[in-house]
Order: structure tokens, then sequence, then C-alpha cells
């Protein structure tokens, strides 16, 4: 039996009721959760918290939520609470709603101040940034109010257990609404499922819902919403879906992640298929089914190149790398490019060969051997730039991945991890352009992960 999943780490969504613009917590609300079950571990934790100087709460305070400068002045001191704090949040995922730019800091920085040392996250789960990406701005500004509010639920009443519940509950609402658009298969197509089709629904393998398609395949090679464990590395990947507003627009929510070896060129096929937008787009498949391709141990030949932006203001940040150490590599890429050229010149798309850019590079004025660009994506969460790419870091020594998480948008920061000599894995889409006189295939990074010296 396999008991990766018992290995997973609890989540403890929490919520911090704070003193602008000092920052100052005045109230502490979490709740913990088993990430397989969503049942809560223990009693949920709420306190007041009384600063430590009495004069950063004015005279009078009094909000509309019922947190009073008398009720605080009963309160205990965050030094008081700091080692439930602690045992609370050390070692486990933090969870919450614009948690990476404001409660994560604001509870290091409590710490900071009593001189210990904050907990230390698993990881983070940032409920803005994550539904902002996969979601879409279907429910407005996206805060915890209008979420809430799109959804039914109760009135936000910034208190720090109800705001903690409220966001359990919006996520829980937005994976119900993503689930159900997911499995939503046009009635025609359910009637021209063949019986052998039906039976196989009904098996251990799944029927592909993207129109047209009668291909089945094992679950284990199946991406959804939820991890999958990839049995050749025994590593844990988390498929990632974006809006619209990123850079890549996926034509479908399911696709498989394949290994370089997992590859059969003969198995590719590409087709026209619409976006969200109703623009017509070249989608490549393997054997059917929509993929994305692990590239392992990748040389940086040309590190953050940001010298272009799209339409948001955004870096359109890329490398360059070496693809001559893997001649199975360029073909693959060489095998996908011919075959979207293929597809993009057919009559149904009607291309013009002269626009076509080659995905592979022969020469690039530097070096004489095959080279390609990664892209990686960028994206907007309300005004915040973010990286729309996993990270990760790989201790070259131990084997060790870590998640990489960035307090801001530093161009200058990921180019110092990203530069020319080093090395990278990366999990990459691929993404059909096609603007003015120019069209192609280009590589979408969804993960990154660099090695450390």
């Amino acid at each position: 039996m396999d008991h990766a999943d018992d290995d997973r780490p609890e989540i403890v969504f929490f919520d911090l009721e704070t003193i602008h613009p000092t920052r100052v917590i005045v109230e502490f609300g979490a709740i913990l959760i088993c990430p397989k079950t969503l049942k809560e571990l223990q009693e949920p934790c709420s306190t007041l918290v009384r600063p430590a100087d009495p004069s950063l709460i004015p005279a009078g305070f009094q909000r509309s939520n019922g947190i009073t400068s008398d009720s605080i002045a009963r309160a205990p001191t965050f030094a008081e609470i700091a080692d439930d704090v602690y045992k609370l949040l050390h070692d486990r995922i933090w969870a919450g709603h614009n948690m990476l730019k404001f409660d994560s800091g604001c509870i290091r920085e409590a710490f900071t101040q009593i001189n210990r040392p904050p907990p230390e996250p698993k990881g983070f789960i940032d409920s803005l940034v994550s539904l902002t990406e996969t979601f879409g701005r279907r429910a407005g500004n996206m805060t915890l109010a209008t979420l809430a509010e799109y959804f039914g639920l109760e009135k936000q009443t910034h208190r720090s257990l109800d705001d903690v519940r409220t966001n359990i509950e919006v996520i829980k609402c937005c994976a119900t609404a993503m689930f159900l658009e997911s499995s939503l298969v046009d009635a025609s197509t359910v009637n021209s499922r063949s019986s052998a089709e039906a039976a196989a629904s009904h098996s251990n393998e799944i029927l592909l819902p993207h129109e047209g398609s009668s291909h089945t395949i094992p679950q284990k090679h199946f991406f959804t919403f939820g991890p999958l464990r990839d049995e050749t590395n025994q590593e844990t990947i988390q498929a990632q879906m974006f809006s619209s507003a990123a850079v890549s627009e996926a034509c479908t929510t399911i696709f498989a992640v394949l290994k370089l070896h997992q590859i059969a060129v003969p198995r590719l096929t590409a087709s026209s298929v619409r976006s969200d937008h109703g623009d017509l787009k070249i989608q490549l498949r393997h054997e059917g089914v929509p993929f994305q391709l692990c590239c392992d141990h990748l040389k940086i030949l040309f590190g953050i190149n940001d010298k272009y932006f799209d339409r948001a203001g955004l870096p359109k940040l890329s490398i360059v790398v070496d693809l001559h150490p893997s001649k199975t590599l360029c073909e693959v890429l060489e095998a996908c490019d011919s075959i979207a050229k293929s597809s993009y010149l057919d009559p149904g798309h009607g291309g013009n060969p002269d626009y076509w850019r080659p995905l592979v590079a022969k020469s690039d004025g530097f070096y004489d051997y095959p080279t390609v660009r990664l892209r990686i994506p960028t994206a907007k969460c309300g005004n915040v730039a973010i990286y729309a790419a996993e990270m990760y870091q790989r201790d070259s020594s131990s084997g060790t991945k870590k998640r990489m998480f960035f307090d801001k948008f530093d161009v200058a920061e990921l180019g110092s991890l990203l530069r020319h000599g080093s090395f990278v894995d990366a999990v990459v889409s691929f993404d059909f352009y096609e603007f003015q006189e120019n069209a192609g295939i280009r590589l979408i990074a969804k993960a990154l992960t660099v090695h450390s010296n």
C-alpha cells in the first residue's frame, strides 16, 4: 500500500486582525485541518492580543466587529501566547487569504519583536493568489468579502476565526464549481459513446472529456486538480491551472505530464481547438491526450531576459537552455514543432508557411548547436505581480527539493538563481502563438527546479 499521502503535512488556516499602519496584532485565529479529509484536527484557536506597548491602541478604540480597547486590555500579550502559536504553526502548511503578502510577514515580525525565532512553514497556500489564477476574476476583486458574497455565504465579519471559516468555505465552493465545470460533458458526446467506452468509464480507466476523443488512459497517468504520484521518480507533482489572464491559455484542464522516455514521436498529434477567447489555437497531444513535458538537467546558456513587456506591463521573462547534451530532447521538440506547423498549415487553419518560427534554434550567433527558449510566465493578482510558475531548489549533494516562495516580484533576485551555467529541471507546456507575421509554438515553464551548487 502506498502511504505517501499520510506524509503530507497538516494545513493550518490562520488570520490576523491588526491595527493599521503599525500592523500590531490584536487578534489571532486558526483552524488545523487534515489535508486529505479537510476535517478539523483539534479545537480552533482564537484569542485577542494585547500589544506590549499600550500606546499603540488609541484611546476609545472600537471597531464595528466588536474589538474595543477595553476587550484588548484584558487579553494576553503575544509573548504570552507565543508558545501555543509556535506549536500550532511550525512545520505545517500555512494557508490564508493574502497570506504571502500580509499574515506570514506579520507573524514573523511579532516573533522577532519578542526576540524569538519564528515558526517555519512547510509551504504556503495563498487563496488570493491561487483562486485568482485558477478561478479567474468572475468574483470581481477577489477579496474574501467579495468571494463570500458571490457564493452566498455569510458576510465577512473581520474577526479572525470567522474569516478563517469563511476562507475555507470559499475554497470549497470554488473547488466544487471548477470540478463541476471540468466534469461537464456535452449530451451529444455522451450519446455517441460506444458501449466499450461506457464500460471503460466504470473500470480503472478514465474517459477524456475533451471533444471528439474516444481515448482512455489509466488513472495513474492522468492529471486533474489534485496531486498525483509520478511512479518513475516517486515525486508528487501538483497540476496547476491558470486563468485566461495567465500567459499560457489552457484549452482543457486535463493533461498528462510525461517524462522524455515516455514520448513516442509517432504517437504525437496536433489539432486546432478554440481557446476561452474564441481564438483558434493548436494543441499538441500524445496518444490523443494534451500533455506537458518534463525536461531534466538543462544547462542555462543565457539567464533571465526581461527586455520585453506584455500588455499588462509585466516583463516577458525567459531563459535559453542548451539542447546539445540531449539529442533525444532535441528530436522530440523538433518533432512537436513539425507536427504543430503541419496543423497550422492545414486548410482548416490556413496558416502562412513564411510566418512560422522554429521552436529549436540551431544557431543564435553565439552557439552553433541547438538551443531553446523557456518562457517564465507572469501574472497579476490584483495590483501585485507574481511568477505564474512553481519554483523549487534542489540541493545537489543531498538531492532534497524545497519549494521557493518570493516575498516580492524581483527580476534581479530571480536572475541570480537562473544564471548562466546553472542547471534546471523544467515541466513545460507547449503554447501556440500567432500575431502579425509570426507564428509558432513556445515552451512555457509550469515548474522550474534550480540545482544548487
